[in-house]
């Protein structure tokens, strides 16, 4: 699934569920704005790979802009397919999303990495079952680390938190 949006069995896009800060709001009307080549009052193709750049620090790959211009885009009164304010804000609310479920992410893993080693020990995870749930097993406590340390270093590292965070591929 792509960070700019899917769409629901009734073909509605689950962004309509999110919503922005004002910050973000604020943030999205400026880039919007200054994206704007020639102020047409919409971004086409290309203004949609400034806005992101701007927006995210990142160029998008063609199929993104593509991917974003056929679901959210309509055709304007030039002819040519473009984004109004409305629609560019409920393109990029998904990408909004995925940043801030990664700043929790990080946040929770520094919060267990109480030694600030960069890694996990078994004894952290330990440490933070005993204080969150005191009563779940020990082994399966155990048989969850082991899961999650993929290359059986005996530490889960960001990399592997972050893709059980992401994920949740314990079975």
């Amino acid at each position: 699934m792509s960070k700019f949006g899917s769409h629901n069995s009734m073909n509605v896009p689950y962004t309509s569920v999110l919503s922005l800060q004002a910050k973000e709001m604020h943030l999205v009307l400026k880039t919007y704005n200054e994206a704007d080549e020639g102020r047409k009052g919409y971004l086409n193709h290309d203004d949609v790979k400034v806005a992101v750049m701007m927006l995210f620090g990142h160029k998008p790959s063609k199929s993104e802009v593509l991917q974003i211009m056929s679901t959210y885009g309509s055709e304007q009164s030039s002819g040519e397919r473009g984004l109004s304010l409305a629609q560019f804000t409920e393109a990029v609310k998904p990408k909004f999303a995925a940043v801030d479920e990664d700043e929790q992410i990080r946040s929770t893993f520094l919060a267990f990495d109480k030694n600030c080693r960069g890694f996990l020990s078994k004894e952290d995870v330990k440490s933070v079952f005993q204080q969150v749930c005191p009563h779940f097993p020990e082994h399966q406590v155990e048989l969850a680390f082991k899961e999650l340390d993929r290359d059986s270093d005996g530490r889960i590292s960001y990399k592997d938190f972050d893709f059980m965070m992401k994920f949740n591929n314990l079975s």
